[in-house]
Protein backbone atom coordinates (compact mmCIF):
# COMPACT_ATOMS: atom_id res chain seq x y z
CA UNK A 1 0.00 0.00 0.00
CA UNK A 2 1.16 3.42 -1.06
CA UNK A 3 0.43 6.80 1.04
CA UNK A 4 -2.11 7.29 -1.77
CA UNK A 5 -4.69 5.33 -0.01
CA UNK A 6 -5.08 8.17 2.42
CA UNK A 7 -7.26 8.97 -0.48
CA UNK A 8 -9.99 6.39 0.17
CA UNK A 9 -9.95 7.46 4.35
CA UNK A 10 -12.80 9.84 4.69
CA UNK A 11 -12.35 12.26 7.62
CA UNK A 12 -13.99 15.37 8.95
CA UNK A 13 -11.94 18.59 8.04
CA UNK A 14 -11.68 18.98 12.24
CA UNK A 15 -10.55 16.60 13.67
CA UNK A 16 -10.69 16.46 18.09
CA UNK A 17 -8.06 14.33 19.61
CA UNK A 18 -10.04 10.98 19.44
CA UNK A 19 -11.13 11.12 15.67
CA UNK A 20 -7.12 12.01 15.08
CA UNK A 21 -5.93 9.65 16.82
CA UNK A 22 -8.25 7.12 15.68
CA UNK A 23 -7.52 8.02 12.06
CA UNK A 24 -3.76 7.59 12.37
CA UNK A 25 -4.81 4.09 14.26
CA UNK A 26 -6.67 3.23 10.79
CA UNK A 27 -3.58 4.42 8.58
CA UNK A 28 -1.33 2.19 10.47
CA UNK A 29 -4.01 -0.86 10.16
CA UNK A 30 -4.87 -0.52 6.47
CA UNK A 31 -1.18 -0.47 5.82
CA UNK A 32 -0.13 -3.45 8.09
CA UNK A 33 1.16 -5.59 5.38
CA UNK A 34 3.76 -3.08 4.15
CA UNK A 35 6.31 -1.89 6.79
CA UNK A 36 7.55 -5.29 8.11
CA UNK A 37 9.87 -5.45 9.89
CA UNK A 38 9.64 -2.53 11.36
CA UNK A 39 6.03 -1.55 13.36
CA UNK A 40 2.91 -0.49 11.29
CA UNK A 41 2.63 3.48 12.23
CA UNK A 42 0.21 6.08 11.13
CA UNK A 43 0.18 10.01 11.90
CA UNK A 44 -2.11 12.35 11.26
CA UNK A 45 -1.27 16.62 11.26
CA UNK A 46 -3.81 19.06 12.93
CA UNK A 47 -3.75 22.99 13.27
CA UNK A 48 -4.15 24.14 16.27
CA UNK A 49 -8.07 24.61 15.50
CA UNK A 50 -8.66 21.20 14.97
CA UNK A 51 -8.08 21.39 10.56
CA UNK A 52 -6.61 18.23 9.12
CA UNK A 53 -3.47 18.97 7.59
CA UNK A 54 -2.17 15.55 6.45
CA UNK A 55 -1.54 12.50 6.97
CA UNK A 56 0.65 9.33 6.48
CA UNK A 57 1.57 5.95 7.28
CA UNK A 58 5.02 4.04 7.39
CA UNK A 59 6.12 3.00 4.34
CA UNK A 60 8.69 -0.58 3.21
CA UNK A 61 11.61 -1.07 5.19
CA UNK A 62 14.18 1.28 4.36
CA UNK A 63 11.50 3.85 3.14
CA UNK A 64 9.87 6.83 5.06
CA UNK A 65 7.85 6.55 8.34
CA UNK A 66 4.60 7.54 9.22
CA UNK A 67 5.69 11.26 10.37
CA UNK A 68 7.48 11.86 6.93
CA UNK A 69 5.16 10.61 5.21
CA UNK A 70 2.58 13.18 7.05
CA UNK A 71 4.68 15.90 6.67
CA UNK A 72 4.94 15.52 3.12
CA UNK A 73 1.43 15.02 2.20
CA UNK A 74 0.85 18.51 4.31
CA UNK A 75 3.47 20.27 2.49
CA UNK A 76 2.06 18.97 -0.99
CA UNK A 77 -1.35 20.39 -0.30
CA UNK A 78 0.22 23.91 0.57
CA UNK A 79 -0.30 23.43 4.27
CA UNK A 80 1.59 25.18 6.80
CA UNK A 81 3.02 22.61 9.99
CA UNK A 82 4.23 25.58 12.25
CA UNK A 83 2.42 25.09 15.68
CA UNK A 84 0.90 21.91 14.65
CA UNK A 85 -0.26 18.72 16.47
CA UNK A 86 1.23 15.59 15.36
CA UNK A 87 -1.15 12.53 16.50
CA UNK A 88 1.32 9.19 15.66
CA UNK A 89 0.22 5.52 17.16
CA UNK A 90 4.09 5.09 18.21
CA UNK A 91 7.11 7.33 20.01
CA UNK A 92 8.78 9.08 17.15
CA UNK A 93 12.20 7.44 16.29
CA UNK A 94 15.26 9.31 17.77
CA UNK A 95 17.94 6.79 16.41
CA UNK A 96 19.65 6.48 12.86
CA UNK A 97 18.34 3.77 11.62
CA UNK A 98 17.63 3.10 7.29
CA UNK A 99 15.82 6.38 8.24
CA UNK A 100 16.90 9.27 9.92
CA UNK A 101 15.57 10.10 13.46
CA UNK A 102 11.68 11.06 12.69
CA UNK A 103 11.48 13.47 15.90
CA UNK A 104 14.02 15.57 14.70
CA UNK A 105 11.88 16.06 11.12
CA UNK A 106 9.07 17.20 13.53
CA UNK A 107 11.30 19.72 15.27
CA UNK A 108 12.75 20.51 12.39
CA UNK A 109 9.05 21.47 10.59
CA UNK A 110 7.67 22.96 13.51
CA UNK A 111 5.44 21.07 15.17
CA UNK A 112 4.21 21.96 18.61
CA UNK A 113 3.00 18.74 20.26
CA UNK A 114 3.16 15.24 19.89
CA UNK A 115 0.07 12.75 21.19
CA UNK A 116 1.83 9.02 20.99
CA UNK A 117 -0.09 6.33 21.96
CA UNK A 118 2.97 3.97 23.17
CA UNK A 119 6.64 4.24 24.08
CA UNK A 120 8.72 2.30 21.07
CA UNK A 121 10.20 -1.01 22.95
CA UNK A 122 13.12 -0.68 20.90
CA UNK A 123 16.16 -0.20 23.48
CA UNK A 124 17.48 2.39 20.72
CA UNK A 125 14.45 4.22 21.31
CA UNK A 126 12.64 3.83 24.30
CA UNK A 127 11.46 7.26 25.33
CA UNK A 128 14.80 8.87 23.95
CA UNK A 129 12.06 10.31 21.14
CA UNK A 130 9.65 11.89 23.54
CA UNK A 131 13.23 13.05 25.40
CA UNK A 132 14.51 14.82 22.38
CA UNK A 133 10.48 16.33 21.93
CA UNK A 134 10.47 17.84 25.09
CA UNK A 135 14.24 19.22 25.02
CA UNK A 136 13.12 20.87 22.26
CA UNK A 137 10.06 22.52 23.71
CA UNK A 138 7.69 20.08 21.81
CA UNK A 139 4.59 19.31 24.29
CA UNK A 140 4.19 15.76 24.21
CA UNK A 141 1.37 13.08 25.38
CA UNK A 142 1.20 9.60 25.79
CA UNK A 143 -1.13 7.00 25.85
CA UNK A 144 -4.46 7.13 23.40
CA UNK A 145 -5.01 4.23 21.79
CA UNK A 146 -2.03 2.49 23.11
CA UNK A 147 -3.48 -0.84 23.28
CA UNK A 148 -4.68 -0.54 19.78
CA UNK A 149 -1.25 0.38 18.62
CA UNK A 150 0.31 -3.06 21.06
CA UNK A 151 -1.91 -5.34 19.80
CA UNK A 152 -1.29 -4.12 15.97
CA UNK A 153 2.48 -4.41 16.37
CA UNK A 154 2.42 -7.46 19.02
CA UNK A 155 4.93 -8.89 16.41
CA UNK A 156 7.59 -6.09 16.97
CA UNK A 157 6.93 -5.34 20.71
CA UNK A 158 7.75 -9.09 21.06
CA UNK A 159 10.85 -9.51 19.50
CA UNK A 160 12.26 -6.06 21.24
CA UNK A 161 11.03 -7.24 24.76
CA UNK A 162 11.01 -11.23 24.32
CA UNK A 163 13.70 -11.48 21.78
CA UNK A 164 11.18 -14.01 20.12
CA UNK A 165 8.65 -13.56 17.15
CA UNK A 166 4.98 -13.45 18.10
CA UNK A 167 4.17 -17.11 17.03
CA UNK A 168 0.71 -17.61 15.67
CA UNK A 169 -0.33 -21.21 14.58
CA UNK A 170 -2.74 -21.78 11.47
CA UNK A 171 -4.83 -24.49 11.32
CA UNK A 172 -7.63 -25.67 8.81
CA UNK A 173 -10.10 -28.30 10.57
CA UNK A 174 -13.38 -30.16 10.56
CA UNK A 175 -15.30 -29.42 13.58
CA UNK A 176 -14.23 -32.40 15.58
CA UNK A 177 -10.07 -31.51 14.67
CA UNK A 178 -9.33 -33.33 11.77
CA UNK A 179 -6.59 -31.33 9.24
CA UNK A 180 -6.03 -34.47 7.66
CA UNK A 181 -7.70 -38.15 6.71
CA UNK A 182 -5.45 -40.67 7.86
CA UNK A 183 -3.94 -41.20 4.12
CA UNK A 184 -3.03 -37.27 4.51
CA UNK A 185 -5.62 -36.02 2.34
CA UNK A 186 -6.46 -32.21 3.30
CA UNK A 187 -7.42 -30.62 0.32
CA UNK A 188 -9.44 -28.69 0.74
CA UNK A 189 -11.13 -29.14 4.28
CA UNK A 190 -12.26 -25.17 4.46
CA UNK A 191 -13.91 -23.48 1.62
CA UNK A 192 -11.84 -20.72 -0.97
CA UNK A 193 -13.27 -18.07 1.34
CA UNK A 194 -11.18 -19.08 4.28
CA UNK A 195 -8.15 -19.84 2.31
CA UNK A 196 -8.27 -16.77 0.85
CA UNK A 197 -8.71 -14.88 4.90
CA UNK A 198 -5.89 -17.39 5.28
CA UNK A 199 -3.46 -15.95 3.20
CA UNK A 200 -4.65 -12.51 4.28
CA UNK A 201 -3.06 -13.17 8.01
CA UNK A 202 0.18 -14.68 5.83
CA UNK A 203 0.49 -11.80 4.23
CA UNK A 204 0.96 -9.77 7.48
CA UNK A 205 3.69 -12.10 8.70
CA UNK A 206 7.24 -11.54 8.36
CA UNK A 207 7.65 -15.24 8.27
CA UNK A 208 5.97 -18.57 7.12
CA UNK A 209 6.72 -21.51 9.35
CA UNK A 210 6.57 -25.09 7.96
CA UNK A 211 8.14 -28.49 8.18
CA UNK A 212 9.65 -31.16 6.05
CA UNK A 213 7.31 -33.39 6.52
CA UNK A 214 4.31 -30.46 4.97
CA UNK A 215 7.45 -30.04 2.23
CA UNK A 216 7.44 -34.04 1.09
CA UNK A 217 3.67 -34.69 1.49
CA UNK A 218 2.48 -31.72 0.05
CA UNK A 219 4.88 -29.86 -1.92
CA UNK A 220 3.45 -26.39 -1.33
CA UNK A 221 4.84 -22.65 -2.53
CA UNK A 222 3.33 -20.95 0.74
CA UNK A 223 3.68 -17.72 -0.59
CA UNK A 224 0.65 -14.97 -0.78
CA UNK A 225 -1.52 -15.91 -3.70
CA UNK A 226 -4.66 -14.98 -3.23
CA UNK A 227 -4.68 -11.55 -1.78
CA UNK A 228 -2.17 -9.23 -3.66
CA UNK A 229 0.54 -8.02 -1.18
CA UNK A 230 3.33 -5.45 -1.34
CA UNK A 231 5.78 -7.85 -0.39
CA UNK A 232 5.69 -11.89 -0.05
CA UNK A 233 7.07 -13.10 4.06
CA UNK A 234 9.82 -14.95 4.34
CA UNK A 235 9.61 -18.82 4.44
CA UNK A 236 11.35 -21.15 6.90
CA UNK A 237 11.66 -24.60 6.53
CA UNK A 238 12.36 -26.67 9.83
CA UNK A 239 14.00 -29.94 8.41
CA UNK A 240 16.30 -31.78 10.84
CA UNK A 241 18.43 -34.14 7.85
CA UNK A 242 18.01 -31.50 5.39
CA UNK A 243 15.95 -33.49 2.93
CA UNK A 244 14.34 -30.98 1.36
CA UNK A 245 14.24 -31.25 -2.32
CA UNK A 246 16.07 -29.37 -4.68
CA UNK A 247 13.10 -29.29 -7.15
CA UNK A 248 10.89 -28.31 -4.06
CA UNK A 249 8.16 -25.66 -5.45
CA UNK A 250 9.01 -23.43 -2.28
CA UNK A 251 11.90 -22.06 -4.12
CA UNK A 252 10.80 -18.77 -5.48
CA UNK A 253 12.98 -16.35 -6.98
CA UNK A 254 13.70 -13.08 -4.78
CA UNK A 255 11.96 -15.20 -1.65
CA UNK A 256 14.28 -15.59 1.41
CA UNK A 257 14.10 -19.16 2.49
CA UNK A 258 15.80 -20.62 5.72
CA UNK A 259 16.26 -23.84 6.70
CA UNK A 260 17.28 -25.28 9.78
CA UNK A 261 18.87 -28.36 10.54
CA UNK A 262 20.51 -30.63 13.27
CA UNK A 263 22.73 -33.34 11.52
CA UNK A 264 25.53 -32.51 9.45
CA UNK A 265 25.64 -32.91 5.93
CA UNK A 266 27.29 -30.41 4.10
CA UNK A 267 26.85 -31.26 0.38
CA UNK A 268 23.37 -30.87 0.96
CA UNK A 269 23.76 -27.86 2.53
CA UNK A 270 25.71 -26.64 -0.47
CA UNK A 271 23.55 -27.89 -2.80
CA UNK A 272 20.60 -25.87 -1.09
CA UNK A 273 22.12 -22.83 -0.65
CA UNK A 274 23.55 -23.01 -4.55
CA UNK A 275 19.11 -22.56 -4.81
CA UNK A 276 19.17 -19.46 -2.98
CA UNK A 277 18.41 -20.93 0.46
CA UNK A 278 19.96 -20.43 3.82
CA UNK A 279 20.94 -22.94 5.98
CA UNK A 280 21.41 -22.50 9.66
CA UNK A 281 22.67 -25.76 11.83
CA UNK A 282 20.78 -25.43 15.08
CA UNK A 283 20.61 -28.92 16.81
CA UNK A 284 19.30 -29.85 20.32
CA UNK A 285 21.33 -29.16 23.14
CA UNK A 286 21.60 -32.65 24.90
CA UNK A 287 22.56 -36.16 23.09
CA UNK A 288 18.41 -37.49 23.30
CA UNK A 289 17.68 -33.82 21.42
CA UNK A 290 20.74 -33.64 18.81
CA UNK A 291 18.60 -35.33 16.27
CA UNK A 292 16.29 -32.46 16.06
CA UNK A 293 16.23 -28.82 15.27
CA UNK A 294 16.24 -26.64 18.90
CA UNK A 295 13.07 -24.62 18.01
CA UNK A 296 13.05 -22.30 21.22
CA UNK A 297 16.74 -21.57 19.61
CA UNK A 298 15.32 -21.15 16.10
CA UNK A 299 12.82 -18.53 17.43
CA UNK A 300 15.70 -16.42 18.96
CA UNK A 301 17.49 -16.78 16.04
CA UNK A 302 14.56 -15.65 13.70
CA UNK A 303 14.15 -12.38 15.83
CA UNK A 304 17.79 -12.09 15.22
CA UNK A 305 16.95 -11.77 11.69
CA UNK A 306 13.77 -9.48 12.55
CA UNK A 307 11.02 -11.32 11.91
CA UNK A 308 8.26 -9.98 13.99
CA UNK A 309 5.21 -12.09 13.40
CA UNK A 310 6.14 -16.18 12.97
CA UNK A 311 3.21 -17.48 10.73
CA UNK A 312 3.02 -21.49 11.26
CA UNK A 313 1.78 -23.38 8.63
CA UNK A 314 2.60 -27.22 9.85
CA UNK A 315 1.53 -30.72 10.33
CA UNK A 316 0.44 -32.13 13.02
CA UNK A 317 4.03 -33.47 14.17
CA UNK A 318 5.55 -30.01 14.28
CA UNK A 319 2.55 -28.58 15.39
CA UNK A 320 3.03 -30.43 18.34
CA UNK A 321 6.33 -30.42 19.37
CA UNK A 322 5.77 -26.01 19.13
CA UNK A 323 3.04 -26.78 21.40
CA UNK A 324 4.40 -29.14 23.99
CA UNK A 325 7.58 -26.85 24.01
CA UNK A 326 5.09 -24.19 25.40
CA UNK A 327 6.38 -21.79 21.83
CA UNK A 328 3.29 -21.09 20.60
CA UNK A 329 1.50 -17.68 21.52
CA UNK A 330 -1.99 -17.80 19.76
CA UNK A 331 -3.86 -20.35 17.32
CA UNK A 332 -5.34 -19.31 13.92
CA UNK A 333 -7.77 -21.90 13.58
CA UNK A 334 -10.80 -22.39 10.37
CA UNK A 335 -13.00 -25.11 11.00
CA UNK A 336 -15.21 -26.42 8.61
CA UNK A 337 -18.77 -27.79 8.97
CA UNK A 338 -18.11 -31.26 9.11
CA UNK A 339 -16.94 -34.16 10.54
CA UNK A 340 -14.47 -36.54 9.43
CA UNK A 341 -14.04 -38.90 12.28
CA UNK A 342 -10.56 -40.87 12.05
CA UNK A 343 -7.51 -38.61 10.86
CA UNK A 344 -4.79 -36.50 11.53
CA UNK A 345 -5.14 -33.94 14.37
CA UNK A 346 -4.23 -29.92 14.79
CA UNK A 347 -1.00 -31.01 17.22
CA UNK A 348 0.40 -34.31 18.45
CA UNK A 349 1.38 -34.08 22.35
CA UNK A 350 0.88 -35.26 25.11
CA UNK A 351 -1.03 -38.03 26.61
CA UNK A 352 -1.90 -35.81 29.69
CA UNK A 353 -2.21 -37.09 32.85
CA UNK A 354 -5.10 -34.90 33.68
CA UNK A 355 -7.31 -31.96 32.87
CA UNK A 356 -5.15 -29.52 35.09
CA UNK A 357 -2.45 -30.23 32.27
CA UNK A 358 -4.32 -28.80 29.11
CA UNK A 359 -3.24 -25.47 27.65
CA UNK A 360 -5.44 -23.18 28.53
CA UNK A 361 -6.34 -20.46 25.69
CA UNK A 362 -8.27 -17.05 26.09
CA UNK A 363 -10.73 -16.81 23.07
CA UNK A 364 -9.70 -13.53 20.87
CA UNK A 365 -12.40 -13.60 18.42
CA UNK A 366 -14.63 -16.01 16.37
CA UNK A 367 -16.24 -14.57 12.98
CA UNK A 368 -17.83 -16.60 10.26
CA UNK A 369 -15.71 -16.47 7.24
CA UNK A 370 -18.13 -17.71 4.08
CA UNK A 371 -19.66 -21.20 5.73
CA UNK A 372 -16.71 -21.75 7.52
CA UNK A 373 -15.80 -20.45 11.05
CA UNK A 374 -12.27 -18.40 12.35
CA UNK A 375 -11.63 -18.86 15.68
CA UNK A 376 -8.55 -16.68 17.31
CA UNK A 377 -7.64 -18.12 20.34
CA UNK A 378 -4.71 -16.78 22.39
CA UNK A 379 -2.65 -18.65 24.94
CA UNK A 380 -4.06 -17.25 28.74
CA UNK A 381 -1.76 -14.38 29.53
CA UNK A 382 1.13 -14.65 27.11
CA UNK A 383 0.67 -10.89 25.76
CA UNK A 384 1.84 -9.85 29.27
CA UNK A 385 4.65 -8.86 28.54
Amino acid sequence: MKNSDKRTLNHPDILDSAAAMALALRLATNSRWLPPPNPSVGCVLTDPHGRWLGQGHTQRAGGPHAEIMALRDATERGHSVAGATAYVTLEPCSHQGRTGPCCDALIAAGIQKVVASIADPNPQVASRGFARLRAAGVEVQIGPGAAESRELNIGFFSRMIRNTPWVRLKVAASLDGKTALDNGASQWITAEPARTDGHAWRARACAVLTGIGTVLEDNPRLDVRLVAPPRQPHLVVVDSRLETPLDARLFIAGRSLCIYAAVPNDAKKAALEARGATVIYLPGPTPETSRKVDLAAMLRDLARREVNELHVEAGFKLNGSLVREGLVDEFLVYLAPKLMGQGRGMANFGPLAELAQAVPLAFRSSEMIGPDLRVLARIAGRDQF
